[in-house]
């Protein structure tokens, strides 16, 4: 079973020692459809701008305004289209969440993969630049998956977590350790145990 979650940022228990944690909303979702192959069409609320296809939508399946974004994610058994109930994330033991990693942009070789560049000292042309890529006379190119600056950051990443607590009145998920992306990025929680 999947939820819609908002990263809200990082904090620590007050436990000795203090535990590492990452704070999550999860996001008010209402059903609209469920599917034969156990997906669903949620809808959630965005800041985005309202169009008319989404207007069309919220009238087809009677839900406010506020509601302004679908996405389709995995539900349990026998839920119907009406409120999303958070309940289960109460006895949830471990999660799996996804989030788009922070982006970075066009980066160098050094930044993006973490290559030493050349000598620090005066009077060499090197700098941070990565050298040779080519394989002389043959193969005469250069092999696919070199490693060379390029864009780096804001890719999915899924990452396993601890549940620590779930606050079901406020909808604040505590989870263990550290989880990708900015602050206010939004993404998926999936159940695993």
């Amino acid at each position: 079973m999947e939820f819609i979650v908002e990263k809200i940022g990082m904090s620590r228990t007050i436990d000795v020692p203090s535990v590492p944690v990452t704070l999550l909303k999860v996001v008010d979702a209402k059903v609209c459809e469920v599917r034969e192959d156990g997906k669903a069409l949620v809808a959630y609320n965005s800041s985005k701008k309202i169009n008319k296809a989404i207007e069309g939508q919220q009238n087809k399946f009677g839900i406010s305004k506020e509601f302004n974004k679908f996405m389709t994610i995995e539900v349990a058994e026998g839920t119907e289209a009406g409120d999303l109930n958070p309940a289960p994330l109460a006895e949830a033991a471990v999660v799996k969440t996804s989030l788009n990693t922070k982006g970075r942009g066009f980066q160098g070789g050094m930044k993006r993969h973490g290559f030493g560049g050349g000598p620090g000292s005066h009077g060499h042309r090197f700098g941070r630049r990565i050298g040779s890529i080519g394989n002389a006379e043959w193969p005469g190119r250069v092999q696919k998956g070199k490693k060379m600056p390029g864009q780096y950051g804001n890719t999915k990443v899924t990452v396993k977590n601890e549940v620590i607590s779930f606050d079901a009145e406020n909808g604040i998920l505590v989870l263990k350790g550290s989880i990708p992306g900015h602050n206010g990025a939004r993404g998926l929680v999936r159940i695993v145990k």
